[in-house]
């Protein structure tokens, strides 16, 4: 099996496609953070450790490139730069390097003509190998030298053509990589393919006992295959990406000023624009409800089953499903910058980070080539001067460079990452950080952030003295307001609502006031809403939410916020495996204190602002600790991007899904030691599959250069040191899929569209 990806050739000079204008390049890109933009290309000849080096060397070369990732799963290229001078020359420049690339296109991404390829190449080398090896079984059960020689010339004739044909899929790419000044795994693939092709012939001409034209297609025979299995579990990896880009509608009606509808691709649909949205249709961007109700399935975002009732006012997300009703909706975001497309962009960048083992590995398939081609070198020299015998010399040099392929080691860490994403994707677990795997399983503490995370995030009323005149008062005082707390208050006497309020006015920090039925009322803050400070005695009547009439105390109302579902399992799930588990918060110290003695957590912190839980982090961080931090919310940004590896849901503001190494979907903190789990099976198979590939060299190594091997054998040796690190990848455990709650019935729950992914 080998470790390069297919698609390694590249194009002909006339198969060449025009390269686009720097305004097409400026047009297909996106403003991102920091000012920066981000161009996405694909690279379809790009198939190998040395591949990723030369392709980002050649691209953050360029005058104004920040950065440049590839990612081999998807032969896509993620280029930032600063704009403000000429659009980087980023195709020709990978052009120059030896690697043809075009703007990336989902549309493009669908189609897969290269299986077809590397289908018929296998299939064309495995005829050949098959019945070359036919005609080898005379030759060793000892014919005649006329039979052995017409058989000879036979085999010749296949493997020459087998050679041509399949073969030409190395050829290229090792070509394509020695016109540009570099090498890959593909040159010494070549060098033994043709090495051996040409010392068989040489020995058919001289009507020598022995050939090796089985072993040259058996060899061939058995890459191709590799690279086709490769290319098919890369692929299934991708199968929730690629349904995800399936899921956006290729358009929608927009509806015009005038009320005409034209149909245009989603692409062309700016922000302003009317959509129509009919029943039964997935909602094309994001944006906001602005005719019409319906219910809508939100399982894509919120991870509950059930629908969701919309409005008038209701912002909804790219890839919600209207379930009913026809909706006109007004768009707030472009394609390139839905919820769809940034959860695809999400799950994709799980491999452009190179995490310790990646990083181990790759360079050292990047130091393959020059070494195996000195160890060749050395061997057939060494032969030459032990025994003068130069065909034996050869054959010990191309036994070398087959058997000592670094398939294996090439393998090694992607195949387990891509299988590992895919297991955390079926458990609604994105991956944004490759590199995450290898540090979550690292963790020994789990710190949450409370309020949203291990609470739902939702107030109501747990206990309220206030009763008649002054209920209806609150509850129309609160019917006003959008804030948190006074939709807890409507909520309890929402009957209520409708009574007149008077000079209504709602005060940020402290709470609403209004004259309703001639006396003025207050509700908030208790010092503001009784317009004087509380002693030690008043703070314990007024424990909650205050309120006040003409300046007199009418009640309170004291709000809890419920903690989520399985919140208790889930910690001492993580206490069961060895775990420290922490709460850091910024309410009050009793609100506090009372959750983490219902969840059994016995380490919390209240009161901290943004600064004090990344202080916290960082004190923990120098003792030698190792910290998951799982948090919701603006002010959990900094500390999740100071945690050893962080976890947020998808309802999180946006900067805190950002700063996060992974994202979870659904309202269950059930990810978390799933994704402990994953992360830990993963690094154990990743540091099995390092030590076989190692091994396996150290121990071929030696038996090659001594001559106990022989072209076919080196063949099959490295074919299967290939097909057992994949098969290793594969003994990744799968999981059920995890059941939802009842789903929530207001789109308030949804993230916003101005916090999309």
């Amino acid at each position: 099996m080998a470790c390069c990806a297919p698609g390694a050739e590249s194009p002909l000079p006339s198969q060449r496609a025009e390269r686009p204008s720097a305004e097409e390049i400026l047009h297909a890109s996106r403003n991102i953070e920091d000012g920066l933009v981000q161009t996405d290309l694909s690279v379809p000849s790009a198939h190998c450790g040395s591949c990723i080096a030369a392709i980002e060397g050649a691209l953050t070369k360029l005058e104004g490139v920040v950065s440049a990732r590839l990612n081999l799963s998807t032969r896509r290229a993620t280029v930032k730069w600063r704009p403000g001078g000429p659009v980087p020359p980023l195709l020709r420049a990978l052009s120059d390097a030896g690697y043809e690339a075009s703007l990336f296109s989902y549309e493009d991404d669908e189609a897969d003509p290269e299986l077809a390829r590397l289908i018929r190449a296998t299939a064309v080398a495995g005829f050949a190998a098959m019945n070359i090896m036919l005609l080898s079984v005379s030759v060793w059960a000892g014919a005649d030298e006329t039979t052995r020689h017409a058989f000879h010339l036979l085999s010749a004739l296949l493997a020459v053509l087998a050679v041509a044909y399949s073969g030409r899929i190395f050829f290229r790419s090792a070509w394509a990589a020695v016109r540009s000044g570099a090498t890959n795994m593909d040159v010494p693939i070549s060098l033994g393919i043709l090495l051996a092709l040409a010392l068989s012939v040489h020995d058919t001409l001289q009507n020598e006992p022995h050939a090796y034209f089985d072993a040259t297609t058996a060899l061939i025979f058995f890459l191709l295959g590799g690279r086709t299995l490769d290319h098919l579990m890369r692929r299934k990896a991708r199968t929730a990406v690629l349904g995800l880009a399936k899921m956006m509608p290729r358009g929608a009606s927009v509806i015009a000023p005038d009320g005409t509808r034209t149909y245009k691709p989603h692409g062309e649909i700016e922000p302003g624009e009317l959509v129509l949205v009919a029943a039964g249709e997935r909602i094309p961007l994001d944006g906001t409800v602005e005719v019409g109700t319906a219910d809508i399935d939100a399982a894509l975002v919120t991870g509950e089953a059930g629908p969701v009732a919309v409005t008038p006012g209701t912002q909804v997300l790219s890839g919600m499903m209207n379930l009913n009703g026809s909706l006109q909706i007004r768009i707030t975001r472009t394609a390139r910058d839905s919820f769809i497309a940034g959860m695809i962009r999400m799950m994709e960048a799980a491999e452009h980070a190179r995490a310790h083992y990646r990083r181990i590995a790759d360079r050292a398939a990047a130091l393959y080539s020059p070494v195996v081609h000195g160890l060749a070198a050395l061997a057939f020299l060494g032969w030459i001067a032990a025994t003068g015998d130069w065909h034996r010399s050869l054959t010990v040099a191309i036994c070398v460079l087959i058997i000592t392929c670094p398939c294996a080691l090439g393998l090694a860490v992607p195949m387990v990452q891509v299988v590992a994403a895919r297991r955390l994707l079926e458990r609604g677990i994105a991956l944004k950080e490759g590199s995450a795997l290898e540090r979550l399983a690292e963790v020994d503490t789990v710190v949450f952030d409370k309020t949203g995370t291990l609470t739902i995030g939702e107030l109501h009323v747990a206990r309220c003295s206030v009763t008649g005149k002054d209920l209806s008062a609150a509850a129309a005082l609160t019917a006003r307001s959008r804030h948190p707390v006074s939709r807890a208050v409507a909520e309890l006497a929402e009957k209520a609502s409708h009574i007149e309020v008077e000079e209504f006015r709602e005060r940020p920090g402290y709470g609403v006031e209004g004259r309703v039925g001639g006396d003025h009322y207050r509700l908030g803050r208790p010092e503001w809403a009784l317009g004087r400070q509380l002693s030690t005695a008043d703070r314990s009547l007024f424990s909650g939410t205050a309120l006040a009439r003409n300046g007199s105390s009418a009640g309170f109302f004291e709000l809890s916020d419920a903690l989520r579902p399985r919140a208790r399992e889930v910690v001492e799930m993580l206490r069961d495996r060895g775990l420290a588990v922490a709460m850091l918060s910024g309410d009050r110290p009793e609100t506090v204190s009372a959750a983490a003695a219902s969840l059994g957590i016995q380490t919390s912190h209240a009161a901290l602002l943004p600064e004090d839980k990344t202080a916290w982090l960082e004190e923990r961080r120098r003792e030698g600790g190792k910290v998951l931090m799982v948090g919701d919310g603006l002010n959990d940004a900094p500390a999740l991007s100071a945690a050893l590896v962080s976890m947020a849901p998808a309802s999180a503001a946006d900067v805190g899904r950002a700063a996060a190494d992974l994202v979870y979907f659904g309202s269950g903190l059930m990810a978390v030691p799933e994704a402990l789990t994953i992360a830990r099976t993963a690094n154990r198979l990743v540091r099995q599959n390092l030590i076989f590939a190692v091994s396996y060299n150290a121990l071929v190594i030696p038996i090659a250069v001594a001559g106990h091997v022989t072209p076919l054998i080196a063949a099959l040796a490295m074919s299967l040191s290939s097909v057992l690190v994949v098969a290793n990848a594969l003994r990744f455990p799968r999981t059920k899929q995890r059941t939802t709650g009842a789903a929530k019935r207001n789109i308030s729950m949804l993230p916003l569209p101005d916090k999309a992914l």
